[in-house]
């Protein structure tokens, strides 16, 4: 399977995807980043909102000034395979399941 990258913004299981991006600059699982948001939202709901739309700034603002470059090196190296060299790798034969 291969990993595909999306964008976080298109994902259908995020809001914005802040957390996600944030747990991957820093390398935690970004479920923890969303309990911390939920005690807060209900007692500061204008704050939580607000600290995490700033999170979110800070984010974009880190990943438009230090882009990936793993990410892009490996998304021009997909981009320039092409087609032709693609059929000419040898298929993987799975087994049936039954």
């Amino acid at each position: 399977m291969e990993n595909e990258t999306t964008n976080l913004f298109r994902r259908r299981d995020t809001f914005f995807g802040i957390c996600e991006a944030v747990g991957q600059d820093f390398g935690f699982n970004p479920l923890w980043l969303r309990l911390a948001f939920i005690a807060p939202l209900f007692f500061f709901p204008v704050q939580t909102f607000a600290a995490y739309f700033a999170l979110g700034f800070i984010v974009l603002a880190s990943r438009l000034l230090f882009p990936n470059k793993a990410a892009a090196a490996g998304q021009a190296a997909l981009t320039s395979v092409e087609p032709a060299a693609r059929a000419e790798q040898p298929a993987e034969d799975f087994a049936l399941a039954a």
